[in-house]
């Protein structure tokens, strides 16, 4: 017994590339803060000198991070996130090396609920994250008129499925 599913086509928002290294960017740019501090307290204070070594190391460290998670991940994220949503299943799709293709079935989603934050204000983007009994599922960077779009589609199907589960207990 097979069903033939058809792959997730449907892309995410362009501007979550600017989201993302905007965020990207305040979070390495406050831990590089956070290290130079205390590697000033070092000289300062005359802390033993290992402890120079580990923040100088931990810095260059954090730098080769941010280039990647600011310079190349947002658009490899971008590029690769797809999904689908119908009255059956929503499916969700990303990576390219580990491609993680996750497959819900409308009748186990008990919330949908879309989250913006001040970034994705600024763009007008939304999260919208779908839960089931087990676990929680987010689709990031909706424009906000698909967000609010697909929130309403997904409540009505998972209703109408919940519905149809119910009727089918009552009878038997």
């Amino acid at each position: 017994m097979y069903i033939e599913i058809d792959e997730p086509t449907e892309q995410i928002s362009k501007y979550a590339v600017k989201v993302w290294r905007t965020s990207n960017t305040i979070g390495h740019t406050l831990t590089l803060i956070i290290i130079a501090i205390l590697i000033l307290c070092t000289m300062k204070f005359d802390w033993y000198e290992w402890i120079g070594i580990v923040l100088y190391a931990l810095g260059g460290i954090i730098v080769i991070s941010a280039v990647f998670s600011i310079l190349i991940e947002p658009a490899y994220l971008q590029q690769t996130w797809r999904y689908k949503v119908d009255p059956q299943f929503i499916q969700l799709k990303h990576g390219k090396w580990q491609v993680v293709h996750t497959l819900i079935p409308m009748e186990k989603v008990e919330y949908v609920r879309t989250e913006q934050g001040p970034l994705m204000r600024r763009y007008q983007l939304y999260n919208v994250e779908i839960g089931t009994t087990a676990s929680s599922h987010v689709i990031p960077a909706i424009p906000a008129k698909t967000a609010r779009n697909l929130k309403f589609q997904i409540a009505a199907w998972a209703k109408l499925q919940d519905q149809d589960s119910n009727e089918g207990e009552k009878g038997a």
